[in-house]
């Protein structure tokens, strides 16, 4: 059976294909949406929703290797790389070890400088504009540091950051203290970014998808796809479930599943799933007032009106679809080093989730240089929340053919030749 057919068929139904579908849909495009589970179902769900223009750097950095080798033998470390035999994330593991360099930092961090800056500005308009319901918060987030040695390497960073328009103001221990009475006693000092903002990200993704659909941009659940049929260098049908769907364009905006679908077209997406944690409580009594990142368990704290969420770490274990209870039993160990009330009275869900991930660090945003047609939005690692917004002005923009806000070029898919 064969579908109407729509201009734009998108694969993926969370932060990132939502918003790309509204964009489009609101430039005058028809728009599917397709996704294997439900909307927000994947890691736009369990997030600690916060919107970070301070996480401007790369994660392959100088240091982050030997880091990584250190922890290799600490199952609760904030970096694990699982043991493989997998040829693909070998040399995914190589050609990030190979980005560890300066040069690919002053490359990197001026270009997803731009776009989570953008997106920021982006972000609080659309909630502004829409009203919303997300726990919208613009107070920033505090980074709290235990030891100088740790403030000490984070600061080094300062100054590139601020060059690409990141804003960060030091505070030595006693300010944030006396501005942060969740934490306990000890605290050496605090860098704090005054732009980044929060929201409680299920909440978004549901609005999200209630303004795509209000504009009628169809969004079909439970919805896997399995395969295409090509006519030489385009695609000409999309199979899912027991239909096949023709479409103008394809994007394909699927997480950290892109590499597996895009398989069947025959590319090799550089991507691995980079698996997140997260516990979400009853707010507890004693909360922190904004998003706080403890610096060296490195776990993120994120307070809402009516809930409470320790997360992060990054675990490479391929797809592993395991809830790990030592990496969950390290948040709150990490947070209960650094909080009078570390977790809450109840807690509501235990969460884990695949992040997208390039060796570079950068989303692939635009035309496939391999199939005509298929346009890539995906790569986000774990600023699929932060870039949201400039995705899809981004990508709207190259489909149809308007100048773009940023310089699209470093996004491009035709850097790993997809």
């Amino acid at each position: 059976m064969t579908a109407a057919k729509p201009d734009v068929l998108i694969i993926g139904a969370g932060v990132i294909g939502l918003s790309c579908a509204l964009a489009l849909a609101r430039a005058g495009r028809s728009v599917t949406v397709l996704d294997r589970g439900g909307i927000g179902a994947g890691a736009s769900h369990g997030n600690c929703g916060t919107i970070t223009p301070s996480h401007a750097l790369p994660l392959a950095q100088p240091g982050v290797i030997a880091q990584g080798l250190r922890w290799l033998l600490k199952p609760d470390a904030p970096l694990r790389i699982a043991p493989t035999l997998d040829p693909s994330r070998i040399a995914w593991l190589a050609r990030f070890a190979l980005n560890c360099t300066y040069a690919q930092v002053e490359r990197v961090a001026p270009a997803k400088a731009a776009i989570l800056n953008r997106s920021r500005d982006l972000i609080e308009a659309f909630i502004r504009d829409e009203a919303i319901d997300c726990d919208f918060g613009a107070d920033g987030e505090l980074q709290v540091f235990r030891t100088r040695q740790a403030l000490d390497a984070a600061s080094v960073e300062l100054d590139v950051l601020r060059a690409h328009g990141v804003s960060v103001d030091a505070w030595d221990g006693a300010r944030v203290e006396h501005d942060e009475p969740a934490l306990k006693p000890g605290v050496v000092g605090g860098l704090y970014w005054p732009n980044d903002a929060h929201i409680r990200p299920d909440r978004y993704v549901a609005e999200l998808a209630a303004r795509a659909h209000a504009a009628g941009v169809t969004i079909r659940e439970q919805t896997a796809v399995t395969g295409f049929d090509r006519s030489g260098d385009r695609i000409h049908t999309v199979h899912a479930c027991s239909e096949r769907i023709a479409a103008r364009d394809v994007v394909l905006a699927g997480g950290a599943w892109s590499p597996l679908i895009a398989r069947d077209l025959g590319l090799c997406i550089p991507i691995q799933p980079g698996k997140g944690y997260s516990i979400t409580y009853v707010r507890p009594q004693r909360a922190p007032r904004r998003p706080l990142v403890l610096a060296e368990p490195r776990v993120c704290v994120t307070t809402w009106a009516a809930g409470y969420r320790l997360g992060s770490t990054m675990e490479f274990a391929g797809y592993d679809e395991t809830l790990n209870r030592v990496r969950l039993d390290a948040l709150v160990r990490g947070a209960s080093e650094f909080l009078h009330e570390p977790v809450g009275p109840e807690r509501v869900e235990e969460w884990w989730g695949w992040r997208p991930m390039t060796y570079d660090d950068l989303p692939i945003i635009g035309a496939s240089t391999r199939i005509h047609g298929l346009w890539l939005a995906t790569g986000h690692g774990m600023l699929g929340m932060s870039m949201s917004n400039a995705t899809a002005e981004l990508l709207a923009a190259q489909m149809l053919g308007h100048e773009a806000f940023i310089d699209p070029r470093p996004y491009l898919p035709a850097r790993f030749a997809v």
